[in-house]
């Protein structure tokens, strides 16, 4: 069952939010700063900067450190999400109000465009690499890939970090969502792109100036991760006490 709350602004608008929202605006920017600068890295040092199988592991796993560091330097102020699939999923759930969210949303979206504006500029006009759907596949086909891989994303933040019986598992919790994501980029990376996260995919749109195809990832990671709300929030935390606000991670 759908757990959504709108909130207040009482506590939207408190000392303690603001902080959050920064941090989420700070970790964002470091891991959107990290991920995409890999690929424009990657296409520097490559002669036409095709990606191949090298390419992709390396991106890939420059976004499951990044990811990993960017959960942990945000937890324990925000819950560490960088995303807004992750904030939906965790709405659903009731596990964040949906004005609170909204406000994540913002940050996120801001703090992975700054990123790449930064690295349009420390690059001397880099061009700056977006998601988009590859040669042979329909963007239906990609907005299921992506609903599939952020719902194993999502899930595993239930799993490792909102969970109110998670014990000392939630310590590995940024490894075990840096891993999921650095594994669902090899997978899925030379057909959807591997996005999971529409901020990550709506900075590189901003910088560029081509938002083609990016609703693509905005549908299909939001789907996923609100199943995935549902699925665990339902199937395993149903009979559990509500998790406090910033209290999961």
């Amino acid at each position: 069952m759908v757990k959504l709350t709108f909130g207040s602004c009482g506590d939207s608008f408190s000392a303690t939010s603001i902080k959050a929202y920064v941090s989420e605006f700070i970790a964002t920017l470091l891991f959107v700063f990290a991920g995409v600068g890999s690929a424009i890295a990657y296409g520097k040092l490559t002669s036409d900067g095709a990606l191949d199988p090298a390419g992709l592991v390396a991106i890939a796993i420059a976004h499951a450190f990044a990811l990993f560091v960017g959960v942990a330097v945000a937890a324990n102020i925000s819950g560490g999400h960088l995303n807004p699939a992750v904030t939906f999923g965790l709405a659903v759930g009731g596990n964040i109000t949906i004005l609170t969210g909204i406000f994540y949303w913002v940050a996120q979206l801001l703090g992975s465009t700054a990123a790449c504006f930064l690295l349009k500029f420390v690059t001397h006009g880099k061009a700056i690499p977006t998601h988009a759907v590859a040669a042979g596949m329909n963007e239906f086909e990609g907005v299921v890939m992506e609903i599939i891989i952020t719902f194993a994303l999502v899930y595993t933040v239930y799993a490792t970090a909102a969970d109110p019986k998670k014990g000392s598992l939630g310590t590995i919790a940024p490894i075990a969502i840096g891993f999921i994501v650095g594994a669902n980029i090899l997978a899925a990376g030379p057909f959807s792109g591997g996005s999971m996260n529409p901020a990550r995919s709506f900075g590189p749109a901003v910088a560029a100036g081509d938002f083609a195809g990016n609703w693509v990832y905005w549908v299909g990671p939001l789907i996923g991760g609100g199943l995935a709300g549902l699925v665990y929030g339902d199937v395993f935390i149903a009979s559990y006490q509500p998790v406090a606000e910033h209290d999961y991670a």
